[in-house]
């Protein structure tokens, strides 16, 4: 592992801060003049004690701080990484994700894990205006950033809108699909998002540890006709994306 860190030593708290804190502003300042790179592994729990002499749970609170900012990362039974740059996501932009992140210079990639025929919910059936019970497909997908996992997509689509969806590649763009093989047009996206913390299923899917903090996304896409064409949940990492709105107020 790298040294960088070697000469790290455990504050002596004089300014009153706490250990933890200290500790963190040494770890992100390392970050931050590019003595650890984007990408680059952190030394262990047990060799941190040992180059900076802080107790364990010092190191632990320090890296637990690191995590909620988004500037390191955990792969389970890996260990810490420093996180790469995020992505801008604009949400008032109806742009897929291979193209907005190719358009930030980084390399997408995606991974059809399953896709489903599924009786609906009563919520979910509320949504797509059919009963309770009837089939719908249910598409779960990984998506990936210079080949790090950083999205989970569940997307819910009405099978009597789109019959046979299963036959194509849904690895490229599915609203791209739908426009082109069934002639179905996304006019409107409503798009909620709040915090999350990444559940055991949705860690797995990402080689991450259960309870990582994320960010979901809800978004509900209509056709001109007001029906939802697609229904999905993204589960990202917190730290791989940045929410950015420019708003022109002039009108």
């Amino acid at each position: 592992m790298p040294s960088e860190l070697a000469l790290l030593r455990a504050p002596g708290g004089e300014d009153g801060r706490p250990q933890y804190l200290a500790l963190r502003d040494q770890i992100a300042n390392a970050i931050a003049m590019g003595k650890l790179a984007a990408g680059a592994r952190l030394p262990s729990e047990r060799q941190l004690q040992t180059d900076t002499g802080a107790a364990r749970g010092t190191i632990r609170e320090a890296l637990f701080q690191l995590e909620a900012e988004g500037l390191i990362y955990r792969r389970d039974r890996s260990g810490w990484y420093v996180s790469p740059p995020a992505i801008t996501y604009d949400p008032t932009r109806w742009t897929g994700f291979m193209a907005y992140v190719i358009e930030q210079q980084r390399v997408p990639s995606t991974e059809v894990l399953s896709i489903d025929s599924v009786a609906a919910s009563s919520g979910v059936a509320d949504i797509f205006r059919v009963a309770p019970g009837t089939p719908l497909y249910h598409v779960t997908r990984r998506r990936s950033i210079d080949d790090r996992a950083v999205l989970i997509e569940r997307i819910v689509v009405d099978p009597a809108l789109a019959p046979g969806l299963e036959r194509h590649d849904l690895g490229t763009s599915l609203t791209r699909i739908l426009g082109t093989a069934y002639a179905l047009k996304v006019v409107r996206n409503r798009v909620d998002m709040r915090p999350c913390a990444l559940t055991t299923s949705i860690a797995e899917m990402l080689n991450a540890k259960p309870g990582t903090p994320g960010l979901l996304v809800v978004r509900t896409s209509f056709d001109a006709e007001g029906r939802v064409i697609e229904y999905d949940h993204e589960y990202w990492r917190h730290d791989a994306i940045r929410v950015h709105v420019d708003l022109d107020i002039r009108s």
